[in-house]
């Protein structure tokens, strides 16, 4: 088929590799524009484009989509079978719904209809789920609400993390990815519609869904939503008035004394008792202005002591 992709990141990768692999043409990538990163906030080039230009692919990066008569001309003069988007990080506008003849196909990080929207990996782990998986589907005007055409499930180990499944779901999306275009092209494939009875949100993570609460969340929830949501935003707490971020943790035994949102200080090792009984053991952690460090450090430089509470 001759294609358009549309993608951003790392994720993307990987299924741009695939459908170039299989003899497909890209005729046209389209990516966000090269934004400032990390401590020294210089300007990155997306993976996508990076990946594009190494295939000999044209490369655009429009600010906006759903106005712009310049992009659309362009995706008009090419007639492209199908429009490939994963990881874009754009709402696709009805006009480039309707463009191609096997519509608009979505890479999606979950299996549908759970976990629609920005964060379904995140999500799915923070939610203590002991599987996910990903899904084709052709894209429509809502969110993720599009008929699905293949599925294909990935478990979730009890100590995984949203950033470790990341790489996994985009190495079993881009084969599956495909499968649907050539699904798609010998009439093989039904999109069926998804039952939004059983559909879940993933929204857009804020710094907030960080924040910890000892006293009152069991510790496996507070352990999965650390497992979903590193390295951002993290598992945060208030320390005299300062962000402590705990960058990594494991479920304990239950912190026999302690009420809930309590520490408790046993053998130079940094416990929290949680609710219902149940406890973590902090193992990293770093406090706002400070190096990251193992609790056994931080308990030798810091007055923390048993009894004592977290959270303000």
């Amino acid at each position: 088929m001759k294609l358009v992709f549309c993608g951003t990141p790392a994720f993307a990768v990987p299924t741009l590799k695939a459908v170039l692999g299989a003899g497909h043409e890209v005729a046209l990538a389209v990516t966000q524009p090269d934004r400032p990163s990390g401590r020294g906030m210089q300007v990155v080039e997306p993976p996508v484009k990076v990946t594009a230009r190494e295939a000999g692919i044209p490369v655009v990066q429009p600010e906006k989509i759903k106005n712009n008569l310049e992009f659309r001309a362009q995706l008009e003069a090419i007639q492209p079978n199908a429009i490939v988007v994963v990881a874009y990080g754009r709402i696709i506008p009805k006009w480039m719904l309707d463009l191609p003849r096997f519509g608009n196909l979505n890479l999606h990080a979950s299996l549908l209809p759970k976990y629609r929207g920005a964060a379904p990996i995140q999500w799915a782990v923070a939610m203590g789920e002991t599987a996910t998986g990903v899904t084709t589907m052709l894209l429509a005007e809502g969110l993720d609400t599009g008929d699905m055409l293949l599925q294909k499930e990935m478990a979730i180990g009890p100590d995984v993390t949203a950033q470790e499944l990341f790489p996994l779901l985009a190495e079993m999306g881009a084969p599956l990815m495909v499968e649907t275009l050539t699904g798609l092209e010998a009439g093989t494939i039904v999109p069926q519609k998804q039952d939004d009875s059983q559909a879940t949100l993933a929204p857009i993570l804020t710094r907030e869904d960080g924040r910890m609460d000892f006293g009152r969340d069991h510790a496996s929830v507070i352990y999965n939503r650390w497992r979903g949501f590193y390295p951002w935003p993290g598992a945060w707490t208030m320390l005299g008035g300062k962000k402590l971020t705990v960058h990594r943790m494991k479920l304990a035994e239950g912190t026999a004394g302690a009420e809930p949102g309590m520490v408790r200080v046993e053998h130079g090792r940094l416990m929290m008792a949680c609710g219902g009984g149940s406890a973590i053991e902090i193992l990293e952690l770093q406090l706002e202005g400070k190096k990251r460090m193992t609790a056994a450090d931080f308990l030798r430089g810091h007055a923390l002591k048993s009894g004592m509470r977290l959270g303000m």
